[in-house]
């Protein structure tokens, strides 16, 4: 493993291995242990978009294992003061890693063709493996196992929801997303995951109630991500029946867990009475960005763990 950029790049058996680690750097964290174990590494934080999770959970997520993080916004001119190469190679000899959040997935993959370091996807407008891995490491959380278990997604198929899709291939969760057909994975998108995650088990549809049938969790998100302010109204039109609500969820096990990345808009994607219910584990889904992130971040620096 030596970036995380999409997922399709993580085998099952290295996917396991950071939820082994991560698991084990949790229960040192809830009983006030933080081992040094990446004292005197330091991470570069390159974003060019807004940020409360990715962004804290990375930060004091290397402060507990003992390393230090550099936020870095537009002033240090990526892709505007020189090249991608020079300025890939400069900054990959100053830090152990780079997580980066970009507008385009491109911009990642450039980066890291240059960089001398591990370049994590912190998202893009394609992905966001760092969410799909704590996503499904709390389900596992919730149902004690992963085997078996269905994952519904309700709403826009959106970056969050194609990395939801391989994790789940690569984990053997089923995976079910209802989606409006303009806002569906898009036919190059379903050949790529059936062709390099075979054995994926994947339904889509266009009925929320269908999807979220037997599911173990439902996710949602929203329906306009950063960057499709401008398509608010229009997809606020299309989605209106992809909402989560209490009736939505009635469909679905007692036993389902709701999850969503956040931010919400809450009374559009999901109502506040699921949001806030029993069910709910969008907190803990929150919380586990950060001890997944550190997993990562071990196995990525060649940790003695």
């Amino acid at each position: 493993m030596q970036n995380l950029l999409t997922l399709l790049e993580l085998t099952t058996v290295e996917i396991e291995r950071i939820f082994d680690v991560s698991a084990r750097l949790r229960e040192q964290f809830d009983q006030g242990e933080r081992p040094p174990i990446l004292a005197g590494r330091v991470i570069a934080l390159l974003f060019e978009k807004p940020s409360l999770r990715t962004r804290v959970s990375f930060e004091a997520g290397m402060a507990q294992l003992g390393g230090n993080s550099l936020f870095l916004g537009q002033d240090v001119g990526w892709k505007s003061r020189e090249s991608v190469n020079d300025f890939a190679g400069v900054l990959s000899s100053y830090v152990d890693a780079i997580v980066c959040r970009a507008k385009s997935h491109d911009s990642v993959e450039e980066l890291a063709r240059h960089s001398k370091c591990p370049v994590i996807n912190g998202l893009t407008d394609r992905w966001h493996p760092c969410q799909a891995l704590a996503d499904l490491f709390t389900l596992r959380d919730v149902h004690g196992s992963l085997q078996g278990r269905k994952l519904a997604f309700v709403g826009d198929s959106n970056n969050v929801a194609r990395s939801l899709a391989v994790a789940c291939g690569k984990l053997g969760v089923r995976f079910a997303i209802a989606s409006p057909p303009p806002y569906a994975f898009d036919s190059e998108f379903v050949d790529q995951l059936r062709h390099e995650v075979p054995d994926i088990d994947l339904v889509m549809t266009d009925d929320p109630k269908e999807a979220v049938d037997g599911a173990d969790g439902i996710y949602t998100d929203v329906w306009a991500s950063m960057g499709q302010e401008n398509e608010q109204a229009k997809r606020r039109r299309a989605l209106a029946r992809y909402r989560v609500d209490a009736q939505l969820m009635s469909h679905a096990p007692a036993s389902s867990c709701f999850l969503h990345c956040l931010p919400a808009r809450r009374g559009e994607e999901v109502t506040d009475d699921v949001i806030d219910g029993s069910q709910s584990v969008v907190l803990r889904q929150a919380t586990n960005r950060m001890h997944v992130q550190k997993g990562l971040l071990a196995l990525l620096m060649g940790a003695k763990l």
